[in-house]
């Protein structure tokens, strides 16, 4: 899994759909997860949350 979220984080740095000023706390907190065990598990329930909350936003931009 660690191997998963190192990829995650490689997607994150070169994604340009990610703010520049937002990427480092999302590394951040990816980079904890990595180290977590029980973290790890609960990255695709962040990652989805995250979504719930941003397509709006993303809609109402025109970006999805």
């Amino acid at each position: 899994m660690k191997q998963k979220i190192d990829k995650v984080i490689d997607k994150v740095k070169a994604s340009k759909h990610i703010d520049e000023e937002r990427k480092p706390a999302v590394i951040e907190r990816l980079e904890e997860w990595r180290e977590e065990e029980p973290a790890i598990e609960d990255v695709a329930g962040q990652f989805e949350q995250f979504w719930i909350e941003l397509e709006p936003i993303f809609a109402e931009l025109g970006w999805v």
